[in-house]
């Protein structure tokens, strides 16, 4: 299982340094009386260890974050040197030089040197009170030491939570609502086409939030499967398991504000339970149903083989070798329950209720939870059973039992074609699921009490696929260059596109129905051919852009 555990899990690498400024601050340099004659500008600069050394060619022999102190006893006397000194300290990375006075230096440092730090941007600190040097250096690497050790634990605290969060199979609000809680910011959870799937404004406005989302979220393409957008200031990372991404988690941070290291760790960590717990659905279920639902997800996993489903089917009474097999979904109506124990529940006993109906009819038939709001079928068909006559009869059961005297059904049924192996009946139970999503979101109405695949129609079927990466992905290919100058320049030219293809690439009554001129809309055409490079006139160029259309409908409903 590859869940692209982050470089930060793995080897932790929590370099946390104090500023020049924060050294300053510590009361061993205190007593010394600091004073900064140059470089200001670099106070910030994170100081990585502290260098004791007179010698004047000293960055040889640093890496970068150094703090020299010096005396300055055998620093050279004409100023050429002293620029070159300071320069080689500057192209190190040198942290800053502090200078002692009394030994070398009398009252103040020399004029070039100054005005060398000061060009280079080079902390210059001058030393009015003699200090123990040593002391310096210990009372630096003890801060570095702690302020590491104060990271490790608070990394291990994050591990600890996130840890808890996999094993209890927590569900994607709760996982964003700790991130967002451990990070003291806002944090939404998107798909691949910036539809926000879960958020939690850390105590802010959630409309500010939320506003504008995609538009915002579009313009933030960090290099990396996790980084830093200084602009926004969000921090970004990918989430996705087995080798597939299907969705980004953000952290909402301020503008031009560098995060620290412990949010990375807390964003990857979330990052990596949300990808967890998506491939560990768990539910409570009576053992026969738990046994089905194991035997139905093999086929639809390929986690068992067709012979071990085979012979565990056999051994639970529903024979499927020799047989016609046909696929079926069953969800409920009326929405989601408003707790999650609540919609177990309801989905638990719709499926006893479902297995009682099939026991009614004399059908055989594998039967378990498959989702959250849907059941799964794989009905087995003797020789001398008729199909539609024994799916007609099973869904008058379920729904008389369901809801007794209801006129209006409480659930939908959709039927797979049927298949003859074992070996198919992965196809027919997913075109059942599909069958079933797409319905309920298809404009078509259907007359009879189950639903097959000519029942529904594109848009139906576009829906249903509409958390598929791939989908995503085409939307993007197709439209991503549209949808991105839009966000930029406030138009809507993906709606121009999609009245010109929903008047059958009429031009003419496509801008009457936009109510703009015709040169007004030709033009504006024109300049969705040159975004997207390619050319109206094309039937199969306007075929793939209005799926692509009718798809980016359905990711964001």
């Amino acid at each position: 299982m590859d869940l692209r555990i982050p470089r930060c899990l793995t080897r932790p690498e929590v370099a946390v340094f104090p500023t020049v400024t924060q050294v300053l601050d510590l009361e061993v340099l205190r007593r010394g009386n600091p004073r900064v004659v140059a470089g200001a500008s670099g106070l910030d600069a994170p100081v990585r260890w502290v260098h004791i050394s007179e010698l004047a060619d000293i960055a040889g022999m640093l890496h970068g974050g150094e703090l020299v102190l010096t005396t300055g006893v055998m620093l050279p006397a004409d100023k050429e040197s002293l620029a070159r000194y300071i320069g080689d300290l500057a192209d190190v990375g040198a942290a800053g030089l502090v200078v002692e006075l009394g030994r070398r230096y009398a009252d103040e440092l020399p004029r070039p040197l100054v005005r060398a730090a000061e060009r280079r941007g080079l902390p210059l600190i001058a030393l009015r009170t003699e200090v123990r040097f040593v002391a310096v250096t210990e009372a630096v690497h003890e801060h570095v030491v702690n302020a590491q050790l104060t990271e490790l634990r608070a990394s291990e605290s994050v591990h600890q939570i996130f840890n808890e969060l996999s094993v209890e199979g927590a569900e994607p609000a709760e996982i964003v609502r700790e991130v967002a809680r451990l990070a003291g910011a806002p944090v939404v959870l998107e798909n691949l086409t910036h539809q926000v799937l879960a958020f939690d404004p850390a105590g802010g406005d959630p409309q500010a939030l939320l506003d504008g989302w995609e538009r915002r979220s579009r313009g933030v393409a960090p290099s990396a499967r996790t980084g830093h957008d200084e602009r926004t200031g969000w921090l970004v990372t990918a989430v996705g398991a087995r080798g597939r991404d299907w969705g980004r988690l953000v952290i909402v941070g301020e503008p031009s504000t560098v995060p620290p290291a412990r949010l990375t760790v807390v964003l990857e960590r979330g990052a990596a339970t949300l990808a967890l717990n998506r491939l560990l659905e768990r539910d409570l279920e009576s053992l026969e149903r738990q046994t089905h639902r194991t035997l139905l997800s093999g086929v639809l996993t390929h986690a068992l083989t067709v012979s071990e489903v085979a012979l565990r089917a056999r051994a639970l009474g529903v024979p499927l070798e020799g047989r016609r097999l046909v696929g079926v979904m069953l969800r409920l109506r009326g929405g989601p329950a408003s707790a999650a124990l609540e919609a177990e529940a309801r989905l638990r006993d719709f499926t006893e209720t479902a297995a009682l109906a099939a026991r009614e009819r004399g059908l055989t038939a594998l039967i378990g939870g498959l989702d959250d709001g849907g059941v799964g079928m794989l009905v087995s068909l003797g020789p001398s059973d008729e199909e539609h006559a024994a799916l007609e009869g099973f869904a008058a059961a379920l729904d008389r039992l369901v809801e007794p005297g209801s006129t209006a059904p409480a659930f939908l049924m959709a039927a797979g074609s049927s298949v003859g192996s074992l070996r198919d009946a992965r196809r027919t139970l997913l075109e059942a699921a599909q069958v079933a999503d797409a319905a309920l979101h298809s404009r078509t109405r259907k007359a009879g009490t189950y639903y097959r695949l000519p029942d529904v129609r594109l848009r139906g079927l576009l829906h249903l696929l509409r958390d598929d990466a791939r989908l995503q992905t085409y939307v993007e290919r197709e439209l991503g260059p549209l949808l991105a100058y839009d966000a930029e320049n406030g138009t809507d030219l993906v709606g121009i596109l999609g009245v010109y293809l929903a008047s059958g690439r009429n031009k003419s009554a496509a801008a009457d129905a936009a109510h703009m001129s015709r040169p007004s809309f030709y033009d504006r055409l024109h300049r969705v051919e040159r975004i997207l490079g390619t050319d109206l006139d094309q039937v199969e160029s306007c075929l793939s852009l209005h799926v692509a259309l009718l798809a980016l409908e359905a990711v964001r409903r």
